[in-house]
C-alpha cells in the first residue's frame, strides 16, 4: 500500500527500519504521573515495571473472579474465549473490559490510565483487553513478536501510539513463564515474511505462525538489545510500548501465571482498514465501533 509507512508480510525477506513515531508523547514535567527516571526508562527500553501498584486485597478479588471465569463452561463457548490447541485449557478471554463489571472498572482505574494518557499524549481508549492464563504444568508459550506489527497489518492501526498494560494477577517469574522483552527493540520496526491467511486470528490466538520474526532477525535483535525478564509479585504492573519485541516460555511449573491485559490506544490513532488484503479482525479483538475515551 502506498500510504503504508510500516509495511510487513509483503516481501520474501524481512527488513529492519527505524521507528518513525515518538515513544513518549508528553514532556517530562513535575506534574507527570511518573518520575523522570521511569519515563526515561520507558523511552529508552520500551517498558517499565511498577511493583505493587495493586494491593494484595485487590489481587485476591481479581483472582476469585478469574477462577469463576475459568470454571464457567458458558464463557468457554463464547467467541471471546481462546483455548489451547492441544489440551483445551483456557488460554485467553478477550474483551474483558466490556463483558465483566469488575474488570471494566479496573480498565478505568486512574493508576494505570493516567500513565497511559501521559505516555500517549492525550485521550485514550481500549483497543483490546484480555485475561491471559498459563495454568501450572500445561500453559503454553507466546512466541516472540511485536504487537504493533499485527495490530498494523491485521487491524489497521496507523501509527505507533499505543501501549500495553499487563497487571500481574499471580507472581510472575522466569520459572512460570514471565514475559521476556528485548529492551530498546521498540526503536526499530521489523517486517515479517508471509502473506496473512484468511481468518488468521482463528489460529493465531492459539499459536501464531504468521506475523512472527524470522530466526535471523531474532538473533540480530537479541545480540543487539539483549533479553530481560519481567519478574515481579502479583499486583505489579508492566507497561510496554506497542513495538517492543516480547514473548514468553511455556509453564511447566505447578504455579499458574495469570495476567490482566489492556491495550491503550490514542484516540487519534483509531484503526482504519487493515494494511493487508484481509477483512478486519472481529470487534472483540480490535475495537472499531464501541470506542469510548478514557
Amino acid at each position: 500500500m502506498s500510504n503504508d509507512i510500516y509495511p510487513s508480510r509483503q516481501e520474501q525477506t524481512a527488513s529492519l527500519t527505524l521507528r518513525k513515531d515518538p515513544v513518549l508523547y508528553s514532556e517530562k514535567t513535575e506534574n507527570a504521573p511518573l518520575t523522570a527516571n521511569l519515563l526515561d526508562q520507558f523511552e529508552e527500553q520500551g517498558y517499565m515495571l511498577l511493583a505493587d501498584l495493586f494491593s494484595p486485597q485487590e489481587v485476591a478479588t481479581f483472582s476469585e473472579a478469574i477462577k469463576m471465569l475459568q470454571q464457567d463452561d458458558a464463557v468457554r463457548q463464547t467467541p471471546q474465549a481462546v483455548t489451547e490447541a492441544d489440551n483445551g485449557l483456557l488460554r485467553s478471554v478477550f474483551q474483558i473490559h466490556q463483558n465483566h463489571p469488575l474488570f471494566a472498572n479496573v480498565a478505568k482505574d486512574e493508576r494505570i490510565t493516567d500513565i497511559a494518557r501521559f505516555i500517549l499524549g492525550g485521550d485514550i481508549y481500549i483497543h483490546q483487553s484480555r485475561l491471559n492464563f498459563k495454568p501450572g504444568l500445561k500453559g503454553k508459550e507466546f512466541y516472540w513478536h511485536s504487537d504493533f506489527e499485527t495490530w498494523h497489518v491485521e487491524d489497521g492501526m496507523p501509527r505507533m501510539r499505543a501501549l500495553s498494560c499487563s497487571i500481574f494477577l499471580t507472581d510472575n517469574n522466569a520459572k512460570n513463564g514471565a514475559l521476556m522483552l528485548m529492551p530498546g527493540s521498540h526503536k526499530e520496526y521489523l517486517s515479517c515474511i508471509g502473506e496473512t491467511p484468511k481468518d488468521h486470528y482463528l489460529q493465531s490466538l492459539k499459536q501464531q505462525t504468521f506475523g512472527i520474526p524470522d530466526d535471523d532477525s531474532l538473533h540480530h535483535l537479541a545480540d543487539k538489545y539483549g533479553i530481560d525478564c519481567a519478574e515481579a509479585k502479583a499486583g505489579s504492573v508492566l507497561f510496554f510500548d506497542c513495538n517492543t519485541m516480547h514473548g514468553s516460555n511455556s509453564n511447566i511449573t505447578p504455579d499458574p501465571r495469570s495476567n490482566l491485559f489492556f491495550v491503550f490506544n490514542h484516540i487519534d490513532n483509531k484503526v482504519t482498514d487493515p494494511f493487508c488484503t484481509r477483512a478486519p479482525r472481529p470487534e472483540f479483538i480490535a475495537t472499531r465501533k464501541n470506542i469510548t475515551a478514557l
